[in-house]
């Protein structure tokens, strides 16, 4: 997963910079409105799950007020109505791909999907037939730069917290729970008092498959397609990313 996690990281430290913000404001915005509606209401101290959204958007630096206004209208009468559905499918080349989307218009969304899909090469599964592919894990992304504790001391706190893999690059700290124990994790931080940049459950794969470097490109294009749609909250995948597909998505993006 190295690979998977350092592309996320740069995408991290970039996705502010460009066009990717509003999509990022969007996608936390959903991710507030939900867990008031689903996870117990308005109040960050009685509801965990609006506790790791509103920790999200401020790691994409969304501005204080907008997060507060997007807990009151997801409280009023008048808040948007959102459903979860997800997509299984194949990209060029056998790759498998999971979409997780947020919707107020399951027929636009499905719409949408499948002709990101047709139009690229790919192919909609049936819903349930990648599962096995994934494994869900809790995921945390923390800056370097906020964590004042001794390196190794850190870890084993984290070890502590449940980590069962943590990965270190130039500027981030990436640390992987088992699916159960996302909130024994988010507990320990809160109580070393490090808030993470990214928090979520997320879909590993199991096994990658490693394509030429342009073939890969052609596969990150598509996955980027769908997370430019506004319905999309993540997309999954079993792609192997090495450093010289990541060294060419970082030209293109220069």
């Amino acid at each position: 997963m190295a690979g998977h996690s350092k592309w996320a990281n740069i995408k991290h430290r970039k996705g502010a910079q460009d066009k990717k913000r509003a999509k990022q404001f969007t996608r936390a915005i959903k991710e507030i409105t939900v867990a008031v509606k689903e996870g117990g209401g308005p109040d960050p101290e009685a509801n965990p799950a609006l506790r790791n959204a509103i920790q999200n958007a401020k790691g994409v630096n969304m501005p204080k007020d907008t997060i507060e206004r997007a807990i009151k209208k997801a409280s009023g009468a008048d808040a948007d109505n959102y459903e979860t559905v997800t997509f299984e499918g194949y990209g060029p080349n056998g790759i498998a791909i999971f979409v997780e989307c947020t919707t107020d218009n399951t027929n636009r969304t499905v719409a949408s999907v499948r002709s990101i899909f047709s139009k690229n090469g790919g192919s909609l599964g049936t819903n349930g037939s990648l599962e096995f592919l994934f494994d869900k894990k809790g995921v945390f992304v923390l800056e370097k730069e906020k964590i004042e504790m001794d390196l190794e001391e850190f870890e084993l706190e984290l070890i502590e917290g449940g980590a069962t893999k943590i990965e270190k690059e130039d500027e981030f700290i990436t640390v992987y729970t088992e699916f159960n124990d996302f909130g024994l994790m988010s507990s320990k931080l809160e109580e070393l008092e490090i808030e993470p940049k990214n928090s979520e459950v997320q879909r590993i794969p199991l096994n990658t498959l490693e394509l030429p470097v342009d073939d890969a490109i052609k596969i990150l294009n598509l996955i980027e397609k769908f997370e430019d749609d506004d319905d999309v909250q993540n997309v999954y995948h079993n792609l192997e990313i090495s450093d010289e597909v990541i060294a060419e998505m970082e030209k293109e993006q220069a």
